[in-house]
């Protein structure tokens, strides 16, 4: 068993940060960044001090890999981070409910920005193509 804050992690639940960083598509500097600004906490750690992730912190990550092409802020994922988390331990709450719900239309938002400018930078590449 490895140990985090007091709660015991067993071996075979966890990975280490290489897995993580394999598994996620992010640089182990990125993962380490997450965890230094308070995104994503490994876990537990190894007596020698080796990060080890569980699935929710790979889902936590995940979470955040596919919100940085929507150009979210780390203060926006933080954000929306603690509302998943909460509505976890609080499925009902209709004040969670109704913050996913904002977020969810602002992902839109984003995500219809950002077809729009890849859509621009392919009329581009077909006008260069065209010269």
């Amino acid at each position: 068993m490895k140990s985090s804050g007091g709660r015991q992690v067993s071996s075979e639940e966890t990975m280490k940060i290489g897995e993580v960083a394999d598994r996620t598509s992010l640089s182990f500097r990125t993962l380490r960044h997450y965890e230094e600004v308070g995104l994503v906490s490994p876990s537990a750690r190894t007596e020698g001090g080796f990060r080890l992730y569980t699935e929710n912190d790979i889902a936590r990550l995940l979470i955040i890999r596919r919100m940085k092409p929507l150009g979210y802020t780390l203060e926006e994922m933080r954000a929306l981070l603690d509302v998943v988390g909460a509505l976890t331990q609080q499925p009902d709450d209709t004040e969670l409910r109704s913050q996913l719900e904002g977020i969810q239309q602002e992902a839109t938002e984003r995500r219809e920005r950002l077809a729009k400018h890849l859509s621009m930078a392919d009329d581009f590449l077909a006008e260069l193509a065209h010269i």
